[in-house]
């Protein structure tokens, strides 16, 4: 299969970030009505406070922690920045994440797992998410000789991320009912989902990141950060992932 499976096999819902930069009522109600198509739920955005600037509800807490775990700051970068000029400059940023060819390979037979074969991953998952996220920081002390702050920051922004767009961006169709009977009483998904869901995620991760607010020399050592990790899943991949050829 090709590359351009991936692109418009997965989460065909998604909604282009072209749609969404000019901040116009006609546009709002377009939004609003997709919203309510997907299901997205209102605690994703219960302030003005935390609801973000992108399309898929993730709060503007796992912005600001990507932005402090690159940057070592607090992100006061464009302090006085509006609105338009925000969004113009995310639409410049291009960024890309090169998922090794093993794992690309990994997304179609997840994908022909569910949707062709009427099949889902079963839930728990073991390792979960929170634990791959604790057994990469275990990987990286032992390869720097050290834990730094920047990569637990990075590591807690993922998990945010993920937590936020599974339900919006990261289920199929025939997920959804699943993921209602198994997320309940304020679970979190990263407790309950794997390795397969988490590397949806990086296949959305460049739509997302142009909205973080940091510059573009810090976003391209995020972006290296996000490549050493996909390396660590690909090394890792018998283990945190289902074998779907057996």
């Amino acid at each position: 299969m090709t590359g351009n499976i991936l692109s418009i096999t997965f989460w065909d819902e998604w909604v282009d970030a072209d749609r969404l930069m000019k901040k116009t009522a006609e546009n709002i109600r377009k939004q609003q009505a997709l919203d309510k198509k997907q299901g997205v739920e209102p605690k994703l955005g219960r302030s003005n406070q935390t609801k973000s600037k992108t399309p898929n509800g993730i709060p503007s807490y796992c912005h600001l922690v990507l932005s402090v775990g690159s940057s070592g700051s607090k992100g006061k970068k464009r302090k006085h920045e509006s609105s338009a000029e925000k969004e113009n400059t995310a639409v410049e940023k291009v960024v890309g994440i090169e998922i090794p060819q093993t794992l690309k390979k990994q997304l179609v037979d997840d994908w022909g797992f569910v949707n062709e074969q009427n099949k889902l991953v079963e839930l728990p998952r073991s390792p979960n998410v929170d634990d791959i996220l604790k057994m990469y920081l275990e990987y990286r002390s032992k390869k720097d000789n050290m834990i730094t702050d920047s990569v637990e920051e990075i590591l807690k922004g993922l998990r945010c991320y993920f937590d936020r767009a599974l339900p919006v961006i990261l289920l199929y169709d025939k997920e959804r009912l699943q993921y209602r009977e198994s997320i309940k009483n304020d679970v979190s998904p990263s407790s309950i989902y794997g390795a397969e869901h988490l590397l949806r995620l990086f296949v959305k991760l460049p739509e997302i990141l142009p909205y973080v607010n940091i510059e573009g020399d810090l976003l391209m050592s995020l972006q290296q950060e996000f490549l050493d990790f996909l390396t660590f899943l690909q090394k890792k991949q018998s283990s945190f992932f289902l074998l779907y050829d057996e």
